[in-house]
């Protein structure tokens, strides 16, 4: 996936139905629907979540993920002082800052390919620094220790 922020849910599923090579029958028996309306589907940027839901079971992939990683790149940083902060919600609270390794793999990308700066990442997603730094080193590393392997194997 080239990006998070446009997400086009209906094409990456395609794209996964393809990559599991699930047979368009299994597909429209599992939904209980025509392949007419599948092709609906796959053409739709978004879908409804219980739709969602159903096909990340089928095809054992969290799309749900995807819009996680959307609203930690481009949502606006919380205030941790706001006073909005001691109002309690019976709602599950998750916190903001978890990047997972796709989005850290996608900032990498971003700096490597020249796209971005770090100073521009900062800017525009709110990451930290020394957060950004780290994953650059410790990028470089592996992709150091992969190199060391593959000339120790000659």
């Amino acid at each position: 996936m080239k990006s998070f922020k446009n997400i086009d849910v209906g094409n990456l599923i395609r794209q996964r139905v393809t990559e599991s090579e699930i047979e368009i029958p299994r597909v429209c028996n599992f939904f209980s629907c025509t392949e007419e309306e599948i092709e609906e589907m796959y053409e739709s940027e978004s879908l409804e979540a219980n739709i969602l839901l159903k096909w990340s079971k089928l095809l054992e992939y969290d799309f749900f993920r995807i819009y996680s990683q959307h609203l930690i790149l481009f949502s606006p940083p919380s205030n941790a002082y706001s006073a909005d902060r001691e109002k309690t919600s019976a709602l599950p609270q998750f916190r903001k800052n978890i990047y997972t390794k796709e989005v850290i793999d996608f900032m990498v990308e971003l700096i490597q390919s020249g796209e971005k700066n770090m100073s521009e990442i900062i800017d525009q997603y709110g990451i930290p620094k020394t957060t950004l730094h780290r994953w650059i080193v410790k990028y470089r590393n592996h992709e150091l220790e992969k190199k060391i392997k593959i000339q120790s194997n000659y």
